[in-house]
């Protein structure tokens, strides 16, 4: 790499090898490059030819840096409705991708004031509280938190621990169809909670989703509440 005859600039000559390594699959999308410092010795060079390097990789579009925690390739964004039927499972489905859901916790506590007004019910009144983690193809994509008054669904709490699926949870109580009455999109930062779920640094860009679900009759269902990682999903609307 350090031979003197050659017309090739050695930061260009970095950039043709990762971008060689990424057309091979030896990184896949999502994936961590190795750091500077590897990446130097690997090519006997300074780290600031390696980021020299790496840059010509980022306006191209293939790979991604974010402060403080390296160089990753880029993954394309997942493509999530968000009309009248949202559905988390059949959406990515749609997407081409693979849909999974982690249960963080399932608790019943009292509504806060919004909660209520949302829900349609009276301040303290109980609610479970369904937290969780979203993937898609194995990587995380978003933070909820969804609220379901227990006094209009006998059972939700029992029902959600026993299967990630709000749909199939609100089935076994008696919900056989909802749809989305309301949907507000919210620019904010990712706390240092919501960081280390979608596995970001705390301040990244977070887009924040909060939405009522509705029964056929009107009554809401769902408040729900998720902060999706900004560079990993692309929100469109589905009439």
């Amino acid at each position: 790499m350090r031979n003197k005859g050659s017309k090739t600039p050695i930061w260009q000559a970095i950039a043709d090898a990762l971008r060689s390594d990424l057309a091979e699959g030896r990184y896949s999308p999502g994936d961590r490059l190795p750091t500077e410092a590897d990446l130097a010795d690997r090519f006997g060079v300074n780290r600031h030819t390696v980021r020299h390097g790496l840059s010509a990789l980022v306006e191209e579009g293939l790979v991604r840096t974010r402060r403080g925690a390296g160089a990753f390739v880029t993954a394309a964004p997942t493509d999530y409705p968000i009309g009248t039927r949202v559905r988390f499972h059949e959406n990515l489905i749609a997407a081409g991708r693979r849909p999974d859901k982690r249960v963080l916790q399932v608790e019943v506590r009292s509504a806060t004031t919004g909660e209520a007004k949302a829900l349609q019910i009276a301040p303290c009144d109980p609610v479970c509280a369904y937290h969780g983690l979203s993937l898609s193809d194995g990587q995380p994509i978003a933070v909820f938190e969804s609220l379901f008054p227990l006094a209009r669904l006998a059972g939700i709490a029992q029902a959600l621990s026993e299967t990630s699926s709000v749909t199939e949870a609100l089935r076994v109580v008696g919900i056989s169809d909802y749809t989305r009455a309301s949907t507000r999109l919210t620019a904010v930062r990712a706390t240092a909670t919501h960081a280390l779920h979608l596995q970001l640094p705390e301040g990244d860009p977070l887009l924040r989703s909060t939405g009522v679900n509705v029964d056929g009759s009107g009554l809401p269902v769902e408040y729900g509440r998720t902060w999706f990682a900004g560079d990993r999903v692309t929100l469109t609307l589905d009439g």
